[in-house]
This record gives structure tokens, C-alpha cells and sequence, in this order.
């Protein structure tokens, strides 16, 4: 029914229920879900996850946070994870401007650099963008590979059209339920219905009515029910326009 296209249940705070938090979110109606990796241990261990449960996916990739100390060694270990049938993506990549944990010219470097694993694995890849719009445009277009998504979008809906424009998808998570999620169901309202995904960014994000509880991925159903009130269309229909972009996206 549900496909949650980024979350992170291999994170420290489902370390004392892991398991039976994923089998909820499959009882919960969540048929498909994509687990991302945002450093080097969490890949292996979103590979490993994928394997051990039929109806979740792996994404292998470097967080901006983390890129400081990667290394060309550290990209082959990734295009070997990305041998295993149940990885379908790289991710997540990209730029942090709000917490600048590593040095932007690295974040760069290694933004780019994954963008061009992503193109010669045939893979598409998950974009990671806070504060840092105008320099995730520029590294997009000079990577000329452009299969990609904004998680979490929290750009502008010119940007959300140029990115479309090119053949991205637009992901959104927790905040465009909230109240003050002015900007994100402006996006929401105008994006194509072909284009859309939906995600928890689990433990992260939690959308209303629980916003202030750790996520998980059974709550994806708000932020379907959230765009499906906004564009006009029953959840149910909304749950399957997702459900299809996100296969599509993924080669599910």
C-alpha cells in the first residue's frame, strides 16, 4: 500500500527494538520501503538489512556530514555493496550548509564524486540539500547525470520546476504536515502527480499528530494522507501514484 523511500532503521534509536519496529511498519501497510545509508558502517548495515527482510531496499552513499575523511577506496566498497540485488540507489548525498560538519569544498567533492559512482553503476542516487540550493543546482548540472531525487525537498517551486524540468522526482517527509510547512505544500500543490514520492526520514522528521515521538516508517501514512488532501485525492489514490513513481524511480 505504502512505499517510505528513505528512512534509516539501521539508526542507534531502533537498537533495542530494530526488529519489531519493522515488522509494524509492515503490518502497518508499508509493502515496500528503501533503507538509506549516510556513512560507510550504515551502508554495510542498510545492505545487510535489505537482505533479511523481503520488502525493504538498500541505498549505499556518504552524508555531507561525513565526507571529511572518505577516501577512492571508500567508492569502491560502495560499488561493491551496490553489487547486491536489493541496492537499488545511491544515497544519501549531497550538501549540509546548516551544520557545515565537514568543510563545503569537501562536501563538494564528494557530492559530485558520488553523483558519478551513481552514473556508472546505472543507479539513481538521493540528493541530501539543506541551505545549500544554489551550489546543489551547480554540482547536478556539471555532473550531467540526472536521475536523482530531493528528499525532504525544502526548495522553491522554481526550483522544484527545474529539477523536474530535468528529470528529477521530489520527495516529502514530516514537514509539509506541519503548520508551519507554508513552503513545502506550496511545492506539493504543483508538482507533478508522476514525480511525487513520499518518506519518514525515520527516527527524524515525525510528522503530525506525532510530531516530538521517534519516527518510524508505519508513519508514512500522514504525509500521503497530507498530499493527498492537498492535490484533491483520496489517500488511497494518492498511496498508489507513490507507490508506482517509487518503483519506477528505484527499478522496483
Amino acid at each position: 500500500m505504502y512505499f517510505d523511500t528513505h528512512t534509516h532503521l539501521d539508526d542507534a534509536r531502533f537498537d533495542e527494538d530494530r526488529e519489531a519496529v519493522i515488522e509494524k511498519v509492515y503490518q502497518s501497510g508499508v509493502t515496500l520501503a528503501v533503507n538509506i545509508g549516510a556513512d560507510m558502517e550504515s551502508s554495510h548495515v542498510s545492505a545487510d538489512l535489505a537482505l533479511q527482510h523481503d520488502f525493504l531496499y538498500a541505498a549505499v552513499g556518504v552524508h555531507p556530514h561525513e565526507v571529511e575523511n572518505l577516501t577512492e577506496e571508500d567508492m569502491e566498497t560502495l560499488k561493491q555493496l551496490a553489487d547486491s540485488k536489493k541496492v537499488v540507489a545511491i544515497g544519501e548525498i549531497g550538501l549540509d550548509y546548516y551544520y557545515d560538519n565537514a568543510p563545503r569544498e569537501k562536501q563538494k567533492q564528494w557530492f559530485l564524486r558520488q553523483i558519478e559512482l551513481a552514473k556508472e553503476l546505472g543507479l539513481p542516487y538521493i540528493v541530501h540539500d539543506r541551505d545549500a540550493h544554489a551550489d546543489t543546482m551547480e554540482i547536478i548540472k556539471k555532473s550531467g547525470y540526472f536521475r536523482g531525487v530531493l528528499h525532504c525537498f525544502s526548495g522553491s517551486v522554481q526550483m522544484m520546476q527545474e529539477l523536474v524540468s530535468m528529470g528529477f522526482y521530489i520527495s516529502f517527509a514530516g514537514p509539509v504536515t506541519f503548520k508551519n510547512g507554508k513552503k513545502a505544500k506550496e511545492v506539493a500543490a504543483l508538482v507533478p502527480l508522476d514525480r511525487i514520492l513520499i518518506e519518514t526520514d525515520s527516527p527524524y522528521l515525525t510528522p503530525e499528530p506525532h510530531r516530538g515521538e521517534r519516527n518510524d516508517s508505519s508513519m508514512v501514512r500522514f504525509v500521503c494522507q497530507e498530499l493527498a488532501q492537498i492535490r484533491g485525492l483520496s489517500e488511497a489514490e494518492m498511496a498508489q501514484i507513490t507507490m508506482e513513481n517509487g518503483k519506477r524511480f528505484f527499478g522496483i
